[in-house]
């Protein structure tokens, strides 16, 4: 005997269970597809902060700081540069790195629709004989900016003094190639590196003679790179490593007859 044949469903019926069926499996699409939680910041997230300005009575305002740079005009860094608060500086590791300012939340002050890109040169040490909130601009935890008068006026007006700003690091665009300004005296050789593109702060450091391996440098201080070995009369290659990861090595930068003082251009990170 046969099995009875399935029993015929309605066309309402049908059309209703075909329904049913497509929601249930869209829904199941959309819930499996959804992250299960917010993606990470990403870098350029614009972040809250302050920034005031210091006006120069004197050319030589512009020479020193402390990530090493020097003349700052000469360096090509003129007047786009900030000083960090120590909640921002890491120790000098940072500097040559770029961040976008922008002013907000003063109508009265703020230029509207203007930004400012500016590289870290300098240090705004903290005022313990202040507060954080009553005048230590700088001090722990406060995230604070120190620009020239000459960029500030570029997103505020100047009475506005302590002005709120958002910031957000960015990627440097330098023209030419990195630079490297040998210094010391006899086996100390200490190197000052500028103009670097990408990330523009610098991890890592490595030099090499035609006699020698690739020798690891240590940070002296800001950008200033140092090694005690004897590298006279050889051409000298560098490793740059930025703090983002990536290398740029630049071989045989400066000739066997370098001397101190003298600076060299070398290869560029992409910007």
């Amino acid at each position: 005997m046969s099995p009875p044949p399935p029993p015929k469903l309605s066309a309402p019926l049908l059309l209703l269970l075909l329904l049913t069926l497509t929601s249930t499996v869209t829904s199941h699409w959309h819930s499996s597809s959804s992250p299960s939680s917010p993606p990470p910041q990403s870098s350029s997230q614009w972040l809250p902060a302050r920034a005031t300005y210091y006006a120069a009575s004197d050319p030589r305002d512009s020479v020193g700081g402390a990530c090493g740079y020097g003349d700052l005009v000469k360096a090509g860094y003129g007047m786009a540069t900030v000083g960090l608060s120590e909640s921002l500086f890491e120790r000098g590791q940072i500097c040559g790195a770029c961040f976008e300012l922008k002013c907000v939340d003063d109508l009265r002050w703020c230029i509207p629709g203007t930004s400012i890109i500016v590289t870290a040169t300098n240090f705004c040490a903290p005022n313990y004989g202040f507060s954080a909130e009553g005048g230590g601009h700088c001090n722990p935890p406060n995230k604070h900016f120190v620009l020239p008068i000459e960029a500030f006026e570029k997103i505020a007006i100047w009475k506005a003094g302590n002005m709120p700003v958002l910031y957000r690091r960015i990627k440097c665009r330098k023209e030419g190639g990195i630079r490297f300004t040998i210094d010391g005296s006899g086996i100390f050789v200490s190197v000052l590196i500028t103009n670097v593109a990408g990330a523009g702060d610098i991890a890592a450091v490595k030099i090499k003679g035609s006699k020698t391996g690739w020798l690891p440098m240590g940070r002296n201080w800001g950008q200033n790179w140092h090694i005690n070995s004897d590298l006279t009369k050889q051409p000298l290659s560098f490793e740059v490593t930025s703090s983002d990861g990536l290398t740029v090595t630049s071989y045989n930068v400066a000739p066997k007859d370098w001397k101190f003082g003298q600076t060299f251009e070398g290869k560029q990170f992409e910007s």
